[in-house]
């Protein structure tokens, strides 16, 4: 035995605390003694080895059946899903390319084909966990598929882009399985069965959850115009990276560059395209939803109520201006009536005043104006002249003109027309 070589400690530090200030921080436990027992697939597959060496290759594809199976065994019963729920795996299916993964139903590799984008997480990690145990390229090497992994690295990729959530995003919009499709307006059935599915399948898509709900025929005018304005202005996440064009293996940088710019190019295109279909989707839906044209039927009367009552009271407006106005004519017209009849009151008047005024003009001229002698009828004259200036109205005028006839009847005439000169 070779002596063990002299190792050399390096001196202690002088910033190192001396024995006495030393601090123990805990202790070693004490030795216990456990035994092994030597079991597993691996320890029986060495068994086996040594009792049987020739089949090497054999029993090592053996050995890991074994561990197969019995994982498949425990995985088995934490599945919720039972084996009547499986998808037919169809020859189609099994036979597909992992290098053409673009063009695959990711959903159906996995036995999801009727969930769809409504699966879970644990939905497809179980999914994902039978297709393992099924499909494990040791399994099928076990059964005599040694290079039959096809089908499982299909699984791996479905699974890693069901799992992480921006690819799934990707997939999910662009999955032809889920419908585009949006009816017309003029689609014969009932609303809300026919557009109910529809936006709650395009519901998916926005990026504010939860969604208005469609609600029913009894919904109030502020839940439904809330649920189109919603609509109008939903912010998608919904996006077309999935179908971009790969590169070519070994093109050059300005090969990269365009292919970039391209698919960017298309993806703006397919969103606009996607956009103007969801307008289009809620433009058919308002024209079809029975409760809009309610509330149109509502507002319509509501206008026609208000033109109504704006006509009638403009109507009422108008007979009383018109009736003001006819008052206001039968007033003038009265008033003028009026001012012709006193008019022809006063013209009247006027001739008969002019006519007295005449008639004792002859009365005094046929009378000589009642003088003596010529030398008299100057005097005469100028007495007809008093009189007539200080007689301004007919009735004064007739009362003269009858009491000087009265007094030329009598005889007395001079006296008289003196007399009444005297008094003016």
């Amino acid at each position: 035995m070779s002596a063990l070589p002299e190792i050399t400690l390096s001196s202690v530090p002088e910033t190192a605390p001396s024995a006495g200030e030393t601090k123990v921080h805990g202790s070693v436990s004490a030795i216990e003694q456990l035994e092994i027992s030597p079991v597993g697939v691996y320890v029986q597959h060495y068994l086996r080895r040594l009792k049987n060496p020739t089949n090497d290759q054999t029993d090592h594809l053996k050995a890991h059946a074994d561990h197969i199976a019995a994982e498949a065994a425990k995985a088995i019963n934490d599945v919720s899903l039972d084996d009547q729920e499986d998808e037919e795996e169809s020859e189609e299916l099994l036979s597909l390319d992992p290098k053409e993964w673009k063009k695959q139903d990711h959903y159906a590799v996995l036995g999801l084909s009727r969930l769809r984008y409504k699966a879970t997480m644990d939905d497809i990690i179980k999914a994902h966990r039978k297709k393992v145990l099924r499909h494990h390229p040791d399994k099928k090497a076990a059964q005599g598929h040694l290079n039959d992994d096809r089908f499982f690295k299909c699984i791996k990729k479905a699974f890693d882009i069901l799992t992480n959530p921006e690819k799934r995003r990707q997939w999910d919009s662009v999955d032809p399985e889920v419908s585009t499709d949006i009816p017309s307006a003029k689609e014969k059935g009932d609303f809300f069965e026919i557009y109910g599915p529809v936006f709650e399948r395009e519901a998916r898509f926005s990026k504010t959850q939860p969604v208005p709900p469609l609600g029913n025929i009894d919904s109030s005018r502020e839940d439904v115009e809330a649920f189109y304005e919603f609509w109008y202005n939903i912010n998608s996440w919904r996006t077309f990276e999935y179908l971009d064009k790969e590169e070519v293996e070994g093109s050059n940088r300005d090969d990269k560059r365009y292919m970039e710019m391209k698919n960017r190019k298309d993806r703006t295109t397919r969103k606009n395209k996607d956009n103007q279909r969801l307008r289009t989707l809620v433009d058919n839906a308002i024209k079809a939803d029975p409760r809009m044209q309610k509330f149109k039927e509502e507002d319509k009367k509501k206008r026609n109520a208000r033109k109504n009552a704006r006509e009638e009271e403009e109507r009422k407006m108008k007979e009383a201006k018109k009736a003001e106005e006819e008052a206001a004519k039968k007033a003038a017209e009265a008033a003028a009536a009026i001012e012709e009849s006193e008019k022809k009151l006063r013209q009247d008047a006027h001739k008969m005043f002019k006519k007295e005024q005449r008639a004792l003009k002859l009365l005094f001229k046929k009378a000589n104006y009642f003088a003596e002698s010529d030398s008299d009828v100057a005097a005469g004259v100028a007495k007809l002249d008093k009189i007539l200036a200080a007689k301004k109205d007919t009735d004064s005028l007739v009362a003269v003109r009858e009491q000087i006839e009265a007094a030329q009847a009598a005889g007395n005439v001079s006296a008289v027309v003196d007399e009444i000169v005297s008094q003016l």
